[in-house]
């Protein structure tokens, strides 16, 4: 019989390589960088609804983001949105949705994505979620999915696969590599990019805190006793002042013995970039990337504009640029500078407080 499902994203990121579009008050995963006419956020939730009721969703974000997440996603009471009083990275967010899970209902599988990715084809990666659930409760396994590089990125993490069938043992994780060793990685046809979603039982990934990091199976433990009291909201406070942060990869699944990997191809990005969002975008001619109303190109290419709505730009002798204006910041920057944009922040910051961050 078929354990009952729940999805959980993590939507507590503020994506600041999306500035200035992204900001503090409003950060990636509230988005529609992409021109859909729906936020990343949404996109996530509309992809796994159709194997997920609604009922069965948690988002866990910071508290400051919970009037966007219930304005995005309407389906959801405000209780199924999990507000982290700060940001622990990604082990400490999955405990806080494993040990709610676990005190609602404790034999349920457990999906866990980012809340801001792009995926091509939806339908094969639901058919590949749910071949990973099916084989997380049969093998007490810890899933991710892993996808088939195209090209040697230095900006995605790494998994060692143990032989070439579709579900396969993680030999070892490896960070985001140099550009010679993502080549190395490529042609050696081990390696698949990691995704960062993650398919489990509530029971396999507790048992795997209680092992790996037995300090926050405390913590959370604790936490899980206090939910729906009035003590909560201080205990909340306390555990995420108290634990550690660190990621669920290098707490968990590097030292497991029992993670295993699904690889898949069905078009997906992390669409962590203003270049990966130029990949994606549709382009002109002249290979730009820009609005269809509004912006008056000459004599540029390859470049990617970013438009307020009702702006109007006119845009002249630019090759490989990234032009994005807000109501209160305009940047221009050559598309190969874009790793500069965390120095751009930290210098607007310094010069002019927080409001344009």
């Amino acid at each position: 019989m078929a354990k009952e499902k729940y999805c959980v994203i993590m939507a507590g990121g503020i994506g600041t390589r999306f500035w200035p579009k992204s900001r503090l008050t409003r950060p990636k995963q509230f988005l529609d960088i992409l021109g859909t006419g729906k936020s990343f956020i949404r996109h996530t939730y509309e992809r796994f609804a159709k194997m997920v009721p609604a009922e069965n969703f948690l988002v866990v974000t910071n508290r400051r983001y919970k009037a966007l997440v219930l304005e995005h996603l309407p389906e959801l009471a405000p209780e199924q949105v999990l507000c982290e009083p700060v940001g622990r990275n990604t082990a400490p967010c999955i405990a806080y949705a494993a040990y709610t899970l676990r005190r609602k209902n404790p034999d349920a599988e457990m999906i866990v994505t980012p809340a801001d990715h792009f995926i091509l084809d939806e339908e094969d990666f639901r058919a590949i979620i749910a071949q990973c659930a099916e084989f997380a409760s049969e093998h007490d396994a810890l899933m991710t999915v892993g996808i088939k590089p195209t090209r040697p990125d230095t900006g995605y993490g790494y998994i060692q696969v143990s032989d070439a069938n579709p579900v396969s043992r993680v030999k070892c994780f490896t960070e985001k590599p140099d550009l010679e060793l993502a080549q190395v990685f490529l042609r050696s046809g081990e390696f698949l990019w990691n995704s960062g979603i993650f398919v489990w039982t509530v029971r396999a990934i507790v048992a795997a805190f209680e092992k790996y990091l037995p300090e926050h199976h405390a913590l959370f433990s604790g936490l899980e006793r206090a939910l729906g009291t009035e003590a909560e909201q201080n205990i909340v406070e306390m555990v995420f002042a108290e634990c550690r942060a660190i990621s669920i990869d290098y707490g968990i699944m590097e030292k497991a013995d029992n993670v295993y990997v699904r690889r898949g191809e069905f078009g997906w990005s992390d669409v962590g970039t203003w270049g990966s969002v130029y990949q994606h975008a549709r382009k002109d001619r002249y290979a730009n990337a820009a609005p269809e109303k509004g912006c008056y190109l000459y004599d540029t290419r390859s470049s990617i504009v970013s438009l307020p709505e009702n702006k109007i730009a006119v845009i002249s002798g630019l090759k490989e640029f990234i032009v994005v204006d807000t109501d209160d910041v305009l940047m221009i920057c050559p598309r190969a500078e874009e790793q500069n944009i965390k120095k751009f922040i930290d210098e607007v910051k310094y010069d002019d407080g927080e409001a344009h961050v």
